[in-house]
C-alpha cells in the first residue's frame, strides 16, 4: 500500500486551524482598540441625497458635505450623491440594504419615509426604528399659496370652491397634504399631477396654469422666493403644522378646522414627520461609537461660524435638532395604532386610475 506522505506532512491540526480563522477574522475586522480617528483618517463619507439637484434636499445635503467631514474625528472628506426617486423611497432602501454599515455612507431622505411603512408600505424594503438617526435640519411648517389674482381669496375659499393646485407626484407632500385635507376637513383641492418639481409648479402659477400649492414649506417661500411675500404675489391662507410659525400667527392651522378628535389624531401623525422634516440618517448596525461621533459632528457643526454663515448666504434655513430627538419622534411614528395608519393611508391615498 503506498502512503500519500504529502497529505499526511501538511495535514493541518484542529488548532492550527482555529489560529488561522482567528487569524482571518482579525485581518478583515477593524483592529481592536482603533479609534474613529483612526478609521476616518483618509477616507470619503458618501452623503446620498434621496431628491434630485436643484432642491432643498439637495442644498442642504451639499451645505452638509461642506462643513460636517471637520467636526469629525479623522476629518473625511465628503461626496455627494443624489439618488431620486418615488419620495426618496430608493434612496431609504438603498441605506438600509446595500449601503456600507460603517460609517462611509449616510443620507439626508424626505421626511415622507419617516411614516412610509404605515402609509404606503409596497416597496419598502426597512425598518424605520433600526436606523441610526444622526439628526435633522430643519422643522417645516406647511403653507397653501395662492397666486394672487387667484379667484380663492380667503380660507373659506378653500372649503366652498375647487382650488386647482400642482403636484410632484402621487407620495409626495404637494399632493398627499391636499389630499389629506380634503378627506379630513373638507377642502376641495383639485390636484393637477406631473410636475416634476416645485419650481416647475411655481412657473405654472404664474402662468396661471394652477392656482397654488397645497403644500409649500414655509421656510423656502421665505428664502427662496421671498419676493412673492414683498410683492404680494401670493396669499398665504392656511398652515399645516402642530404649531404656528410665528411669522405667521393670524393665518389658522388646518388642525383648526378638525372636527373630531380622531380625524385629529390622524393629522397630528401626519403633521409629526414635518418636525423632522430634513433628517440625517446612517444604515443600521454601525459602530455605537461611531453614531455618537456622527451625532457629535452634527451638533458640532450647528455652532460653527463658517457653516451658519454659508447657510445664510445660500438662504437656507437651518434649525438643527439631535438624533434623538428624530429617536424620540420615529418612536412615536411606530406605536402608532394600525386603526390610526389605516386612516391615514385612505386619507392620503392617490385616487385609483
Amino acid at each position: 500500500m503506498i502512503r500519500n506522505h504529502s497529505a499526511t506532512r501538511f495535514m493541518p491540526s484542529i488548532g492550527a486551524l482555529a489560529l488561522a480563522a482567528t487569524a482571518l477574522v482579525f485581518s478583515t475586522a477593524p483592529s481592536l482598540g482603533q479609534s474613529d480617528a483612526d478609521f476616518y483618517k483618509g477616507k470619503q463619507i458618501t452623503l446620498i441625497v434621496g431628491s434630485s439637484t436643484g432642491g432643498g434636499y439637495d442644498a442642504q445635503g451639499r451645505l452638509v458635505a461642506r462643513h460636517l467631514g471637520k467636526h469629525i474625528p479623522g476629518n473625511p472628506g465628503f461626496i455627494v450623491q443624489n439618488m431620486p426617486g418615488a419620495g426618496s423611497l430608493q434612496a431609504a432602501n438603498h441605506l438600509y440594504t446595500l449601503a456600507a454599515k460603517d460609517g462611509t455612507v449616510i443620507g439626508i431622505i424626505q421626511r415622507g419615509m419617516l411614516t412610509a411603512k404605515l402609509t404606503s408600505p409596497q416597496g419598502v424594503r426597512f425598518e424605520v426604528e433600526k436606523f441610526n438617526w444622526i439628526g435633522n435640519l430643519a422643522s417645516e411648517t406647511a403653507v397653501t399659496v395662492v397666486w394672487h389674482d387667484s379667484p380663492i381669496k380667503t380660507v373659506e375659499d378653500l372649503f366652498s370652491k375647487e382650488t386647482i393646485v400642482g403636484g410632484t407626484g402621487p407620495t409626495i407632500d404637494t399632493e398627499t397634504t391636499p389630499r389629506l385635507y380634503n378627506a379630513l376637513i373638507g377642502t376641495k383641492f383639485r390636484i393637477v399631477g406631473g410636475y416634476p418639481g416645485t419650481n416647475e409648479v411655481l412657473l405654472a402659477m404664474e402662468r396661471g396654469e394652477v392656482m397654488g400649492l397645497g403644500d409649500w414649506s414655509w421656510s423656502n417661500v421665505k428664502t427662496r422666493r421671498p419676493e412673492f411675500l414683498s410683492e404680494k404675489k401670493i396669499r398665504v391662507l392656511m398652515q399645516g403644522a402642530l404649531q404656528k410659525e410665528p411669522d405667521l400667527p393670524d393665518v389658522p392651522l388646518a388642525l383648526d378646522f378638525v372636527k373630531n378628535e380622531d380625524d385629529r389624531k390622524v393629522m397630528e401623525l401626519f403633521l409629526a414627520q414635518k418636525s423632522v422634516a430634513r433628517p440625517l440618517v446612517a444604515p443600521p448596525d454601525l459602530p455605537a461609537s461611531r453614531v455618537a461621533a456622527l451625532r457629535s459632528a452634527l451638533m458640532a457643526m450647528a455652532k460653527d461660524k463658517e457653516f451658519i454663515a454659508d447657510a445664510a448666504k445660500t438662504k437656507l434655513e437651518i434649525d438643527i435638532t439631535s438624533g434623538e430627538a428624530v429617536d424620540a419622534v420615529v418612536k412615536r411614528i411606530v406605536a402608532t395604532p394600525q386603526a390610526l395608519a389605516d386612516r391615514l393611508t385612505a386619507a392620503i391615498a392617490a385616487p385609483a386610475k
